[in-house]
């Protein structure tokens, strides 16, 4: 009964969004659009998330897909600046959220995953993450009958790599937020968002933070180098490899410290922020990309404004707003205005 009323709301809503009457809407051709659900095998799906829930992908059965991506209470992430894997081995990068991951154009920060499935295969083999070897784990999960038969009800060739990664991704699919205040808003109701967060889309806009920050996910969709405007490394040392970002994967010297622009949809829940996990705060993070990426300062009201925007972004997930009820407690110096 959830599978097929799952099947029935996204068919609604994707029909909804197809429709003339959305297409023909005077916000049709914003920058930011609004998010619909993908198509999904939802029998495949609960198959996957219980993939994405079982330590067993792990070498020592301690931590799951789960551990860096709650989707409970931290948006998907794990509030962490860096993530810990087994053996409590600390990662180098922050964990991203897996919350409309699907809606992508790369995975990772450096993009060297072009699909969720190619993603997968990162994190349990990696040594500071789950560490496990493919061996060990269908080992373990074919000792599970139940898991068996799913897998042979649902899969022709059963229990296998490829199918457990295709099960996990498809479970991923279902990750997306649709139906955020912006969204609705997008989508013809004028009363959706408030004038002070109409105001915020604006500033957003007027400051060029779109340039990377469009499309359904509010990025996602293209690769930036961080420090247009301004050396960010010299400005925080303490580099390691995952600094050089897609450079790691091209070789290119200008990808040297290009990075996927993340997805905003979340942000106001996936604190700290950037690959190194360095900004505590949006309003930290938002200071720091309007010194490096757009050469010039925000100031404190306009920073507030662009907030207060961000928190119209989450949409619903299993039948819940993700919008946090507490609002972020920006600090000022004495030489700033009061909040």
């Amino acid at each position: 009964a959830d599978v097929s009323g799952q099947m029935r709301i996204a068919v609604f809503l994707m029909a909804l969004f197809y429709s003339g009457y959305v297409m023909g809407l005077e916000l049709s051709g914003e920058p930011v659009q609004p998010i619909t659900p993908l198509p999904v095998d939802f029998r495949k799906a609960a198959l996957g998330k219980q993939l994405f829930f079982d330590v067993r992908l792990s070498r020592d059965h301690s931590i799951s897909c789960a551990h860096c991506h709650d989707l409970k209470e931290r948006g998907g992430a794990d509030g962490l600046k860096h993530s810990f894997g087994v053996d409590a081995l600390e990662g180098s990068v922050n964990s991203p959220t897996v919350f409309n991951a699907a809606l992508n154009f790369a995975q990772f920060w450096d993009g060297r995953a072009a699909t969720l499935e190619e993603q997968i295969e990162g994190p349990v083999t990696a040594h500071a993450e789950m560490a496990a070897s493919w061996p060990d784990v269908l080992k373990s999960l074919a000792a599970d009958i139940p898991y068996r038969n799913d897998f042979l009800r649902l899969y022709a060739t059963g229990l296998t790599v490829t199918n457990i990664k295709h099960a996990i991704a498809e479970f991923e699919r279902t990750l997306v937020t649709p139906d955020s205040r912006f969204d609705r808003y997008l989508l013809g109701d004028k009363l959706a968002i408030s004038a002070a967060e109409k105001h915020g889309y604006a500033l957003f806009k007027s400051y060029g933070c779109v340039a990377c920050h469009q499309g359904r996910n509010v990025g996602g969709n293209l690769f930036q180098v961080l420090g247009v405007m301004a050396d960010y490394f010299a400005d925080h040392p303490g580099e390691n490899s995952t600094s050089r970002g897609r450079f790691n994967v091209t070789g290119l010297d200008e990808d040297m410290h290009r990075f996927k622009v993340p997805s905003l949809r979340l942000a106001v829940l996936t604190a700290p922020y950037f690959h190194d996990g360095s900004a505590k705060s949006l309003a930290e993070a938002i200071r720091t990309m309007s010194k490096y990426q757009l050469g010039r300062n925000i100031p404190d009201a306009d920073v507030r404004s662009i907030i207060a925007f961000l928190y119209t972004l989450p949409g619903r997930y299993d039948g819940h707003a993700l919008e946090p009820e507490d609002r972020e407690q920006m600090i000022f110096s004495p030489s700033t205005e009061a909040p």
